[in-house]
Protein backbone atom coordinates (compact mmCIF):
# COMPACT_ATOMS: atom_id res chain seq x y z
CA UNK A 1 0.00 0.00 0.00
CA UNK A 2 1.38 3.40 -1.09
CA UNK A 3 1.87 5.37 2.50
CA UNK A 4 1.43 8.84 3.31
CA UNK A 5 2.15 11.23 5.81
CA UNK A 6 -0.47 11.70 8.07
CA UNK A 7 -1.01 15.30 9.55
CA UNK A 8 -1.63 15.66 13.31
CA UNK A 9 -4.61 16.89 12.81
CA UNK A 10 -5.94 20.59 12.76
CA UNK A 11 -3.21 23.42 13.75
CA UNK A 12 -4.04 25.63 16.75
CA UNK A 13 -7.37 28.04 16.13
CA UNK A 14 -8.16 26.17 13.05
CA UNK A 15 -11.15 24.17 12.05
CA UNK A 16 -10.43 20.78 11.18
CA UNK A 17 -11.88 20.11 7.40
CA UNK A 18 -13.73 16.98 6.86
CA UNK A 19 -14.63 17.77 3.21
CA UNK A 20 -12.52 18.42 0.12
CA UNK A 21 -13.29 21.50 -1.18
CA UNK A 22 -13.82 21.40 -5.52
CA UNK A 23 -12.98 23.75 -7.95
CA UNK A 24 -16.35 25.61 -8.56
CA UNK A 25 -15.25 26.36 -12.59
CA UNK A 26 -14.38 24.05 -15.24
CA UNK A 27 -12.77 24.54 -18.62
CA UNK A 28 -11.15 22.35 -21.16
CA UNK A 29 -7.86 23.55 -20.16
CA UNK A 30 -5.63 23.01 -17.28
CA UNK A 31 -3.58 25.66 -16.05
CA UNK A 32 -0.15 24.97 -15.35
CA UNK A 33 1.25 27.77 -12.89
CA UNK A 34 4.41 28.29 -14.96
CA UNK A 35 4.70 31.91 -15.48
CA UNK A 36 4.74 32.79 -19.24
CA UNK A 37 3.94 28.91 -19.97
CA UNK A 38 0.19 29.10 -20.10
CA UNK A 39 0.19 31.75 -22.92
CA UNK A 40 1.77 30.59 -25.17
CA UNK A 41 -0.33 26.64 -24.85
CA UNK A 42 -3.21 27.91 -25.19
CA UNK A 43 -4.29 28.78 -21.68
CA UNK A 44 -3.04 25.52 -20.35
CA UNK A 45 -2.63 21.43 -20.63
CA UNK A 46 -5.98 19.60 -22.28
CA UNK A 47 -7.36 18.24 -19.11
CA UNK A 48 -7.04 14.37 -18.73
CA UNK A 49 -4.37 13.52 -20.49
CA UNK A 50 -0.72 12.64 -19.76
CA UNK A 51 2.36 15.25 -20.13
CA UNK A 52 6.06 14.82 -20.49
CA UNK A 53 8.65 16.99 -18.63
CA UNK A 54 12.00 15.96 -19.65
CA UNK A 55 15.09 17.30 -18.65
CA UNK A 56 18.50 16.98 -17.97
CA UNK A 57 19.55 16.89 -13.78
CA UNK A 58 19.46 20.47 -13.03
CA UNK A 59 17.08 21.81 -15.19
CA UNK A 60 13.96 22.30 -12.08
CA UNK A 61 11.40 19.34 -13.20
CA UNK A 62 10.61 18.53 -9.62
CA UNK A 63 10.04 22.18 -9.41
CA UNK A 64 8.04 22.41 -12.24
CA UNK A 65 5.84 19.41 -11.22
CA UNK A 66 5.23 20.94 -7.78
CA UNK A 67 4.11 24.49 -9.53
CA UNK A 68 1.26 22.66 -11.01
CA UNK A 69 0.35 20.93 -8.27
CA UNK A 70 0.20 24.28 -6.26
CA UNK A 71 -1.81 25.67 -9.32
CA UNK A 72 -4.33 23.47 -8.90
CA UNK A 73 -4.87 23.39 -5.31
CA UNK A 74 -5.11 27.47 -5.52
CA UNK A 75 -7.83 26.60 -8.10
CA UNK A 76 -9.47 24.41 -5.73
CA UNK A 77 -8.58 21.16 -7.52
CA UNK A 78 -7.08 18.79 -5.17
CA UNK A 79 -3.96 16.14 -6.44
CA UNK A 80 -1.87 13.86 -6.10
CA UNK A 81 2.14 13.65 -5.73
CA UNK A 82 4.29 11.07 -6.05
CA UNK A 83 7.81 11.55 -5.51
CA UNK A 84 10.26 8.64 -6.07
CA UNK A 85 13.33 10.85 -5.40
CA UNK A 86 12.41 12.54 -2.07
CA UNK A 87 11.04 11.19 0.78
CA UNK A 88 7.47 13.09 1.80
CA UNK A 89 9.41 14.92 4.57
CA UNK A 90 12.25 16.02 1.99
CA UNK A 91 9.51 17.25 -0.25
CA UNK A 92 8.01 19.41 2.01
CA UNK A 93 11.13 20.93 3.59
CA UNK A 94 12.16 21.13 -0.31
CA UNK A 95 8.85 23.02 -1.33
CA UNK A 96 9.30 25.73 1.46
CA UNK A 97 13.18 27.07 0.16
CA UNK A 98 10.95 28.07 -2.33
CA UNK A 99 8.42 29.99 0.19
CA UNK A 100 5.56 26.98 -0.75
CA UNK A 101 3.72 25.50 1.71
CA UNK A 102 2.66 21.94 1.22
CA UNK A 103 1.77 21.42 4.72
CA UNK A 104 -1.62 23.01 4.95
CA UNK A 105 -3.26 21.83 2.03
CA UNK A 106 -1.93 18.10 3.25
CA UNK A 107 -3.77 18.79 6.28
CA UNK A 108 -6.90 20.03 5.07
CA UNK A 109 -7.15 16.99 2.17
CA UNK A 110 -6.31 19.10 -0.78
CA UNK A 111 -3.15 17.17 -0.91
CA UNK A 112 -1.72 13.47 -0.63
CA UNK A 113 2.06 13.24 -1.32
CA UNK A 114 2.71 9.56 -1.40
CA UNK A 115 5.83 7.39 -0.24
CA UNK A 116 5.49 4.78 -3.48
CA UNK A 117 8.56 3.34 -3.21
CA UNK A 118 8.22 0.06 -0.73
CA UNK A 119 5.20 -0.40 -2.45
CA UNK A 120 6.30 -0.53 -6.12
CA UNK A 121 9.68 -2.29 -4.91
CA UNK A 122 6.49 -5.06 -4.08
CA UNK A 123 4.70 -4.81 -6.94
CA UNK A 124 7.68 -5.08 -9.14
CA UNK A 125 8.27 -8.68 -8.22
CA UNK A 126 5.11 -9.59 -9.86
CA UNK A 127 6.01 -11.96 -12.95
CA UNK A 128 3.18 -10.82 -15.24
CA UNK A 129 3.13 -7.13 -16.92
CA UNK A 130 -0.38 -6.57 -16.90
CA UNK A 131 -1.20 -7.79 -13.22
CA UNK A 132 1.73 -4.99 -12.20
CA UNK A 133 -0.44 -2.41 -14.11
CA UNK A 134 -3.61 -3.22 -12.44
CA UNK A 135 -1.79 -3.30 -8.98
CA UNK A 136 -0.01 0.36 -9.64
CA UNK A 137 -3.09 1.89 -10.81
CA UNK A 138 -5.54 0.30 -8.69
CA UNK A 139 -3.45 1.97 -5.92
CA UNK A 140 -3.36 5.40 -6.88
CA UNK A 141 -7.22 5.02 -8.17
CA UNK A 142 -7.56 4.73 -4.43
CA UNK A 143 -5.98 8.31 -3.13
CA UNK A 144 -7.33 9.61 -6.42
CA UNK A 145 -11.05 8.95 -5.27
CA UNK A 146 -10.37 9.72 -1.50
CA UNK A 147 -10.11 13.06 -2.42
CA UNK A 148 -11.54 13.78 -5.86
CA UNK A 149 -7.99 14.74 -7.29
CA UNK A 150 -8.11 16.67 -10.59
CA UNK A 151 -4.22 16.27 -10.77
CA UNK A 152 -1.50 13.48 -10.57
CA UNK A 153 2.39 13.80 -10.63
CA UNK A 154 4.67 11.15 -10.81
CA UNK A 155 7.90 12.22 -10.70
CA UNK A 156 9.89 10.77 -12.01
CA UNK A 157 8.54 7.69 -14.30
CA UNK A 158 12.31 5.23 -14.12
CA UNK A 159 11.63 3.96 -10.74
CA UNK A 160 8.57 2.79 -11.54
CA UNK A 161 9.94 0.26 -13.63
CA UNK A 162 12.70 -0.77 -10.71
CA UNK A 163 15.83 -2.64 -12.05
CA UNK A 164 14.26 -4.09 -15.18
CA UNK A 165 17.23 -4.56 -18.00
CA UNK A 166 14.49 -5.74 -20.64
CA UNK A 167 14.15 -2.44 -22.67
CA UNK A 168 10.73 -4.05 -24.73
CA UNK A 169 9.60 -4.91 -21.50
CA UNK A 170 9.78 -1.74 -20.07
CA UNK A 171 8.59 0.26 -23.18
CA UNK A 172 5.25 -2.14 -23.07
CA UNK A 173 4.41 -1.22 -19.57
CA UNK A 174 4.65 2.31 -19.98
CA UNK A 175 2.51 1.76 -22.52
CA UNK A 176 0.32 0.26 -20.22
CA UNK A 177 0.20 2.18 -17.66
CA UNK A 178 0.18 5.51 -19.42
CA UNK A 179 -2.95 4.33 -21.08
CA UNK A 180 -4.36 3.05 -17.68
CA UNK A 181 -3.57 6.09 -15.87
CA UNK A 182 -5.82 7.89 -18.61
CA UNK A 183 -8.55 5.19 -18.93
CA UNK A 184 -8.98 4.57 -15.37
CA UNK A 185 -7.69 7.89 -13.03
CA UNK A 186 -9.24 10.86 -15.41
CA UNK A 187 -6.54 13.34 -13.81
CA UNK A 188 -4.48 15.91 -16.06
CA UNK A 189 -0.72 13.63 -15.45
CA UNK A 190 2.33 14.88 -15.38
CA UNK A 191 4.91 11.82 -15.64
CA UNK A 192 8.99 13.52 -15.78
CA UNK A 193 11.41 11.95 -17.11
CA UNK A 194 15.58 12.46 -17.07
CA UNK A 195 17.54 12.09 -20.13
CA UNK A 196 20.84 11.87 -20.38
CA UNK A 197 23.08 15.20 -20.43
CA UNK A 198 23.79 16.70 -23.80
CA UNK A 199 21.66 13.40 -25.21
CA UNK A 200 19.28 15.64 -27.05
CA UNK A 201 16.47 12.82 -26.15
CA UNK A 202 13.03 13.38 -25.41
CA UNK A 203 12.46 10.51 -22.82
CA UNK A 204 14.86 8.10 -20.82
CA UNK A 205 13.17 4.78 -22.18
CA UNK A 206 12.07 5.86 -25.96
CA UNK A 207 8.37 5.63 -25.76
CA UNK A 208 7.22 7.80 -23.26
CA UNK A 209 7.35 10.82 -26.08
CA UNK A 210 5.08 8.86 -28.51
CA UNK A 211 2.46 7.99 -25.80
CA UNK A 212 1.56 11.57 -23.58
CA UNK A 213 -0.15 14.14 -25.19
CA UNK A 214 2.42 16.59 -24.87
CA UNK A 215 6.04 16.54 -23.99
CA UNK A 216 7.75 19.88 -22.52
CA UNK A 217 11.90 19.58 -23.22
CA UNK A 218 13.76 21.50 -20.51
CA UNK A 219 17.60 22.29 -21.12
CA UNK A 220 20.82 23.76 -20.20
CA UNK A 221 21.95 25.91 -23.13
CA UNK A 222 25.20 26.83 -23.33
CA UNK A 223 25.26 30.47 -24.67
CA UNK A 224 28.04 32.92 -24.87
CA UNK A 225 30.57 31.48 -21.83
CA UNK A 226 27.52 30.64 -19.67
CA UNK A 227 24.69 28.11 -19.27
CA UNK A 228 20.75 29.22 -19.61
CA UNK A 229 18.21 26.81 -18.70
CA UNK A 230 15.96 26.83 -21.95
CA UNK A 231 12.07 25.43 -22.38
CA UNK A 232 10.41 24.26 -25.60
CA UNK A 233 7.34 22.74 -25.62
CA UNK A 234 8.43 19.56 -27.95
CA UNK A 235 4.61 18.58 -28.53
CA UNK A 236 1.32 19.67 -27.99
CA UNK A 237 -1.38 17.78 -29.14
CA UNK A 238 -4.87 20.00 -30.46
CA UNK A 239 -2.69 23.12 -29.37
CA UNK A 240 -0.59 25.34 -32.06
CA UNK A 241 2.80 24.84 -31.03
CA UNK A 242 5.67 27.37 -30.53
CA UNK A 243 8.90 25.60 -31.25
CA UNK A 244 10.94 28.71 -30.01
CA UNK A 245 13.00 27.39 -27.14
CA UNK A 246 12.70 30.34 -24.16
CA UNK A 247 14.97 31.04 -21.39
CA UNK A 248 13.62 30.68 -17.68
CA UNK A 249 14.44 31.27 -14.67
CA UNK A 250 13.89 29.81 -11.11
CA UNK A 251 12.58 31.97 -8.37
CA UNK A 252 11.67 31.68 -4.77
CA UNK A 253 7.50 31.78 -4.70
CA UNK A 254 6.94 31.57 -8.62
CA UNK A 255 9.03 28.73 -8.95
CA UNK A 256 10.31 28.15 -13.07
CA UNK A 257 9.66 31.84 -14.67
CA UNK A 258 9.98 32.01 -18.63
CA UNK A 259 11.94 35.49 -19.43
CA UNK A 260 11.80 35.53 -23.62
CA UNK A 261 12.32 33.54 -26.16
CA UNK A 262 16.22 32.45 -26.75
CA UNK A 263 17.31 34.38 -29.72
CA UNK A 264 16.02 37.39 -28.59
CA UNK A 265 17.85 36.79 -25.07
CA UNK A 266 21.35 36.29 -27.07
CA UNK A 267 20.67 39.07 -28.59
CA UNK A 268 20.51 41.33 -25.71
CA UNK A 269 23.95 39.66 -24.76
CA UNK A 270 25.55 40.60 -27.94
CA UNK A 271 24.56 44.46 -27.78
Amino acid sequence: MLSRRRSGGAAAGEEPEAEVEHAQEYSLRTPTGIAGLDRIIDGGLIRSKTYLVAGETGTGKTIFSLRFILKGLEMGEPCVYVPFDETIEGTVEGALTLGWDLETPMRRNMLRILDARPFFAEVMREKFMAEVVREIVKELKKHVTEIGAKRLVIDPVAPLVGEVVDVSWTRDFIRGFVTAVEKFLGCTTIITSEVPTGSGLLSRFGVEEFLSSGIIKLSITPVENRNLRTMMVRKLRWTRVDLTPYVYEIKPLEGIVILEPLHEYVKKLKE
